[in-house]
């Protein structure tokens, strides 16, 4: 495939995409993401949203944002805000179509407005979650070379600017009127002197748009590259086949608009439809839980981890108007979907997504019940499971997960490319098996399967036994280096209240599990803890329980 005339005046990105042998194959076998050669995203999220739903029938203007301080943003105005964003970008900071924008900020209006006024203005953004270190923060710099950063300006403490090396423009975290701010140079207040539309840099449909970096908990990060029909190819698959939303609903979640979930999730898919998003800077499990009662929200996408607090809270009852609970990022048990759904009668939609494709590829049904299962491909995608020798395996039979669809990993300059594609094929690193039904069934990370005494063991698995034990609320399983089996399960274990630990307590979970799946898969060191250590996203960190295993 030849890649369209680039609207890109720095072509940084289209110089670092990786060699072509390397890409993986993409497919667009959906109508919906058979696109034009000449797309600009942030366009079609707005400009064209604005056009075609951004007025109620009685001509007021539509809501698009909501915050949960009470602030609302309608369509309109939103645009506005990106417009006026793309000038400041263009007429003030020298920035030209190519050029990366860092952002940092929480989940509010000004960073979704900066978030559309890059991509308007042609550039290609970078949000970065606000709470990294300044050392991370420049790591990324590094890799992106940044024009400028736009940083909210309560986040300016935790970043060296003079040591960063790329401008730092302050983003006030305010909603008062710009003129009531006395920095000339932050930019909202810079914002304020424009009034007139910025129409959209004509970019090719594979011009890059997005970088996005990944998580790095294992070393240096991986930048991500989507291009912007990448974008819009996320919101016509996942949202629009699995999730059917419509401008009626209210969408929100915990996840972060630096990571890709939470961006398709409370960004991209209520923009494609005309609906609202309500944005939460930050919030616990439990006040995310009252936020959806009381705005009423029909759409959530959140982790395994904040439907079992909230359940551990006894308030399932705030959950029971969702239309759709999307549970991603980390696996879902089936004791989790079950819990869930005895308390708000909500059957969870679970997925699988990846940074290195945008969102998610694989997903059950709207509605069904699936506990333990992470689905069937979503339309447009397809995947295998492929044996030790990259060949498709039996049907039933464990190995690693490869993914083809209208988007795929396309890393920044970065030789790990080579392992993360293979003939074609997107290898997601996670182990799964296809069961009778078709339906993928996830296994563990493949980094995170245990070898012990010879067994393959993988973690969530024993998670998921461990859990099911009626004194059980989570628990964090990794492998332990062992001179004599190589590896033992160990188990970091969070009690129900009303049960205290013990060495008593420890063998019931460990004979609970060994009556519950294979017994040389129980965990033979059981440690109770408070609470396992989570990313913003509510993900359990394992290699943070390595850590702890190996100290």
């Amino acid at each position: 495939m030849t890649l369209s005339p680039s609207a890109h005046e720095d072509t940084f990105c289209r110089d670092s995409l990786p060699p072509r042998e390397l890409w993986p194959d993409v497919e667009f076998t959906v109508p919906e993401v058979q696109y034009p050669e000449r797309i600009n995203a942030a366009k079609v999220l707005i400009d064209d949203a604005v056009a075609q739903f951004g007025h109620e029938a009685d001509g007021s203007p539509r809501i698009a944002l909501r915050t949960a301080e009470g602030a609302v943003v309608t369509y309109p105005e939103l645009r506005r805000r990106a417009d006026q964003v793309a000038h400041v970008l263009t007429r003030e900071l020298g920035v030209v179509p190519g050029n990366r924008v860092m952002l940092r900020a929480p989940n509010n209006p000004w960073l979704v407005a900066c978030w559309l006024g890059v991509l308007k203005a042609g550039a290609v953004v970078v949000t970065t979650m606000p709470i990294l270190r300044h050392h991370e923060v420049a790591t990324l710099v590094k890799l992106t070379k940044p024009t400028v950063a736009l940083i909210d300006d309560r986040f300016l403490d935790g970043v060296d600017r003079e040591s960063l090396g790329v401008p730092v423009v302050p983003v006030s975290s305010g909603e008062a009127a710009p003129a009531s701010r006395t920095d000339a140079s932050e930019l909202t207040a810079r914002a304020a002197r424009y009034s007139e539309p910025f129409a959209a840099v004509d970019t090719a449909a594979d011009d890059v748009a997005l970088l996005g970096p990944t998580s790095g908990s294992t070393g240096t990060p991986k930048i991500t590259m989507h291009f912007h029909r990448d974008i819009l190819a996320i919101a016509d698959t996942f949202s629009g086949y699995r999730l059917r939303p419509t401008r009626n609903d209210v969408f929100a979640g915990s996840p972060p608009l630096a990571f890709t979930f939470g961006l398709g999730g409370l960004v991209i898919f209520p923009l494609r439809v005309g609906a609202s998003s309500l944005l939460t800077e930050k919030s616990t499990p439990l006040q995310l839980a009252e936020l959806v009662a009381e705005h009423e929200v029909s759409v959530l996408f959140t982790a395994p981890t904040a439907y079992r607090a909230i359940i551990k809270e006894g308030r399932g009852e705030l959950l029971r108007g969702l239309r759709v609970g999307v549970s991603a990022g980390e696996h879902l048990p089936a004791t989790t979907w079950h819990d869930v759904y005895e308390a708000t009668g909500v059957k969870l939609l679970n997925g699988i997504g990846a940074t290195e494709l945008l969102h998610v590829f694989i997903s059950t049904e709207l509605g069904t019940d699936s506990p333990g299962k992470t689905g069937k491909p979503v339309p447009g995608y397809r995947a295998r499971i492929l044996d030790e020798n990259g060949q498709e395996a039996p049907r039933g039979t464990s190995g690693r997960l490869a993914v083809i669809g209208p988007t795929g990993c396309r890393y920044l300059d970065d030789e790990r490319q080579m392992s993360y594609v293979s003939s074609g094929w997107n290898i997601t690193g996670d182990t799964f098996h296809q069961d009778e039904d078709g339906d993928f069934v996830y296994r563990a990370r493949s980094d995170s399967m245990i070898i012990s005494s010879g067994y393959n063991i993988g973690a969530p698995e024993v998670e998921e036994a461990i859990c099911s034990h009626p004194a059980v609320w989570e628990a964090g399983v990794i492998g332990k280096p062992d001179p004599e089996r190589g590896s033992i399960v160990c188990a970091f274990v969070v009690l129900r209240n009303g049960f205290d630990p013990g060495a008593e307590l420890a063998r019931s979970i460990q004979d609970h599990v060994k009556a519950t799946i294979a017994p040389y898969k129980y965990p033979r060191e059981i440690r109770f803890v408070d609470e396992l250590p989570k990313n913003p996203s509510g993900k359990t960190q394992h290699y943070r329980l390595r850590r702890l295993a190996r100290a």
